[in-house]
């Protein structure tokens, strides 16, 4: 597994991560084995957020790691905040609060990345950078981020936060381009030249933000995985293709094509198949070539200008 160095710090991170989402629905065994495979496939990195599972995934991660120092000095953990039901807060008191909590469910002291989970349309700055400090200062978070975010909302929050926003996490896959197509598209007046992101893909090579790609397997907004479905004969016979040259699975094609973007991305897979995670991880070893890449793209329904 190739790692990522992020620049200034001390974060040496896996290029692929693993989400847990899902692991509430695991039993503790079934999640010591998936975190093992991920281990073992060298996967340093595990995404969490508070919500997920109603705080069960944190939760159900340290009990099944019978989490002790010498089980957490093998890991980075990150972990979101922000997600309320019905509502999004950014206060002080609740990012306090959200950790707090999410330090007590993964037994830990401290967190390596807390994200700010999608934006806050209330939010205060302000109080975001004295909640910051405060984390920081106590030494129960280490490095911040957000996810779901624009150019301008990270500007916003970069004149008030003093500590630097690292990472931001975004939908992105073979089948949700969005971000990739406006920037292929220029001045042309068809829709995939609509930037809804505001350049957010360059704005984040701008700032050295790495952008962690969530759900990349899914098309749509969670309506499924398009690797073997029906619905994408094109894009999978295309994959299958690609796949079988280079000796690998059609799994280790889709995350290899977001690794093959210079934007140094993270993709974090939300499996919960260890066999998965082992596919997953097969892309580390690969490049694809640019033709390769386009080739994929255009399978994917994408017509360049």
């Amino acid at each position: 597994m190739k790692n990522i160095k992020i620049a200034n710090t001390d974060l040496d991170v896996s290029e692929i991560s693993l989400g847990c989402m899902r692991i509430s629905e695991l039993s503790n065994k079934d999640i010591s084995t998936l975190i093992q495979t991920a281990l073992d496939c060298g996967i340093n990195f595990f995404d969490h957020a508070d919500i997920y599972g109603g705080g069960q995934s944190e939760a159900k991660f340290a009990e099944a790691l019978d989490m002790s120092p010498r089980v957490r000095e093998k890991m980075l953990i990150q972990t979101k905040c922000g997600i309320r039901k019905g509502f999004f807060d950014f206060s002080k008191e609740h990012i306090l609060e959200a950790v707090d909590g999410s330090l007590k469910r993964l037994r830990t002291d401290y967190l390596d990345v807390l994200l700010l989970h999608r934006p806050d349309a209330l939010v205060e700055p302000e109080e975001v950078a004295e909640s910051f400090t405060i984390l920081q200062d106590s030494g129960k978070v280490k490095y911040f981020g957000v996810s779901n975010q624009n150019p301008m909302q990270i500007e916003l929050l970069t004149k008030f936060v003093k500590q630097p926003i690292l990472f931001n996490q975004l939908q992105l896959s073979i089948t949700n381009t969005g971000m990739i197509d406006a920037g292929i598209n220029v001045n042309m007046e068809i829709d995939p030249s609509i930037d809804r992101d505001g350049s957010i893909l360059d704005y984040c090579r701008l700032k050295g933000i790495t952008i962690q790609p969530w759900s990349p397997f899914q098309y749509g907004f969670f309506e499924g995985v398009f690797l073997d479905n029906p619905k994408f004969p094109e894009l999978n016979k295309k994959i299958d293709e690609i796949a079988a040259a280079k000796g690998v699975t059609n799994t280790a094609i889709a995350i290899a094509w977001l690794l093959r973007h210079p934007a140094q991305m993270q993709p974090i897979i939300g499996t919960t198949n260890p066999q998965r995670v082992k596919d997953s991880c097969q892309a580390s070893g690969i490049t694809l070539t640019r033709p390769e890449w386009y080739e994929i793209y255009r399978a994917a329904g994408n017509k360049l200008p």
